[in-house]
Order: C-alpha cells, then sequence, then structure tokens
C-alpha cells in the first residue's frame, strides 16, 4: 500500500511538472505576442510620426518658398513703386516746364504798356513790331516800301495808339515818293482826327509844301495862314511866317 501510495503522488507531480511548463509556454508566447504588438503599434506611430515631421517639413519649406516670393514682390513692388515715383517727378518737372513756356508766350502775346508823342496806351507785340518795322523800311529811304508797309500796319491794327503816329508817316512817305495829293490827304486826317496831336503843326506845314510841290501857292497859304492861327507858338508855325513872306 504504501509503495502504491508513492507511485500515485510521483505521477500527480509529474502531471502538476507538465502542466507548469505548458502554462509557462503559454505565457512566454503570449508576452512575445504582446511584446511584437508593441513593437508593431510602435513602429506604426514611429512611421505616422515621421510622416508627419515630414509633412511639417514640407509645410515650412512651402512657407519659407512664399515668404521667399513674398520679399520678391514687395522688392518688385517698391521697385515699381520708386519708378512711378521718379515717373510722377519727370512728367510734373516736364509739366512745369511746359507751363513755363506757355505763360512765356502768353506774356509775348498780352498787350504792354507803351508811351509815344506824349500818350500811353497797350499795344499787342506784334502791333509794336510791325509799326517799329515800318519806321525802320522809311528810315532807310525806302519810300515805297514804308507807304506799303504803314498801309498793311493801318488795315490790321484800325484802333491802334500808333494811328495817329502812323498815318504821319505814312504821309511822308508819301511825300518821299512825291504823292502828294495823298500825303495832303493823310496830313490832313491827322489834323482832323488829332488836333492836339504834337506832330498837328508840322503836319499842317507838310500840307502847304505839297501845296508849293503842286504849284498851288494860294492854297499853300491858306494852309500856312490855318497853321499861323491854331498853332501860333509852334516851330512849325515860325517857320509858316517864313514861307508866306517867300511865297509873296
Amino acid at each position: 500500500m504504501a509503495i502504491a501510495s508513492l507511485a500515485l503522488l510521483a505521477a500527480g507531480t509529474a502531471e502538476a511538472g507538465l502542466f507548469d511548463d505548458a502554462e509557462a509556454r503559454k505565457a512566454i508566447l503570449d508576452m512575445r505576442a504582446r511584446i511584437d504588438q508593441a513593437e508593431q503599434a510602435s513602429k506604426a506611430r514611429d512611421a505616422e510620426q515621421g510622416e508627419q515631421i515630414n509633412q511639417l517639413r514640407r509645410s515650412l519649406l512651402d512657407l519659407n518658398t512664399t515668404i521667399e516670393q513674398l520679399r520678391a514682390d514687395m522688392a518688385k513692388q517698391r521697385g515699381l513703386d520708386e519708378q512711378l515715383q521718379r515717373d510722377v517727378a519727370e512728367l510734373q518737372r516736364k509739366q512745369k516746364d511746359v507751363q513755363q513756356g506757355i505763360d512765356e508766350r502768353l506774356r509775348k502775346m498780352e498787350p504792354q504798356k507803351v508811351q509815344l508823342d506824349g500818350k500811353d496806351f497797350l499795344a499787342e507785340p506784334d502791333e509794336t513790331r510791325l509799326y517799329g518795322e515800318a519806321v525802320g523800311v522809311l528810315r532807310q529811304g525806302d519810300f515805297a516800301g514804308a507807304v506799303g508797309a504803314f498801309t498793311a500796319f493801318q488795315r490790321r491794327y484800325p484802333n491802334s495808339g500808333y494811328s495817329t503816329a502812323a498815318l504821319y508817316w505814312l504821309a511822308n512817305a508819301q511825300y518821299g515818293k512825291r504823292e502828294y495829293k495823298e500825303a495832303i490827304t493823310s496830313f490832313r486826317s491827322l489834323v482832323s482826327i488829332a488836333p492836339e496831336h504834337p506832330r498837328a503843326a508840322e503836319a499842317l506845314l507838310s500840307i502847304a509844301n505839297c501845296q508849293v510841290e503842286l504849284k498851288d501857292p494860294k492854297a499853300a497859304r491858306r494852309t500856312l495862314d490855318e497853321l499861323i492861327k491854331a498853332y501860333p507858338k509852334s516851330e512849325a508855325a515860325q517857320a509858316g511866317r517864313e514861307r508866306i513872306a517867300a511865297l509873296k
């Protein structure tokens, strides 16, 4: 009986040992499986984190590229702004030059104050120029040219402040051409239009001279009498008195 009991005990112990080894192996396998899962999960997380990091890097690169592009665009825009400012400044300078040119031309076209034969009046620049040119022609002794120049002046500026002076010099040019009748008409117009003109007395004396040239001494004496009566203190009247004595 004792021997049988020992045998049963030994058999039970062996079965218990086999059971414990199987459980241990299973536990180990389970642990390895969990470790593998954990490693795989860790690798998956690492891969995901790596992808996220790579995505972040790409985003940072894109952002840097965008920033650099913006900087380039801003620099280009600054350059355009600076060029625009230079263009505007140049346009403003040209506009100022043009305006100054226009103002200068307008000043040249504006009537200017003139004093002639004791009278002040306004005359356009061209008006003064044409009158001066006509006087210049007469001074050169070109009587025909002077008649044409003064006649053209009177047609262009019939109401000019130079009119009476132009009429006087026209009459002198006609006298120089020996157009005595025409000269008498011009001198007489001056006396009629402006009897107070400083040259009115000289105009009457010139009329008398024209009448003498036309062999009309009676008319010349009448004109000289008119001269002496109208302008008794003038130098022309003194010359007229001497002329009357010569005509008698």
